[in-house]
């Protein structure tokens, strides 16, 4: 579980790096920013996920990049040092880091 945790605060830290909408202040913020984004994603996108059932299956699925964004942009109105520009920043916010978790965990072996 720190893995993850360690790993998803990188990610946030890359994607931040690469100047599309998202900053970070520094390296502790983005570890604060991986908790509250996890918690965000264990607590609140499960209900909203229920609550935009109808229209994520009209989409086939591609709501859900919005759901995403709307944790993400919710994390970072949560986290000090984390800062999100708008709505279009966090959905390719979301999207880049949940990328690159993937990709850093596969390189790494964590599950």
């Amino acid at each position: 579980m720190l893995a993850r945790w360690l790993i998803s605060a990188v990610s946030i830290y890359l994607v931040a790096l690469l100047g599309i909408g998202v900053e970070v202040r520094n390296f502790w913020a983005a570890l604060i920013a991986a908790l509250v984004l996890g918690l965000a994603n264990l607590l609140v996108r499960p209900l909203l996920l229920l609550l935009t059932l109808p229209i994520n299956l009209l989409t086939l699925g591609l709501f859900t990049l919005v759901v995403n964004g709307i944790v993400f942009l919710l994390a970072a109105s949560f986290t000090p040092g984390f800062h999100v520009r708008g709505f279009g920043s966090a959905i390719v916010g979301a999207l880049l880091t949940g990328i690159a978790t993937a990709v850093i965990s596969s390189i790494l072996g964590t599950k």
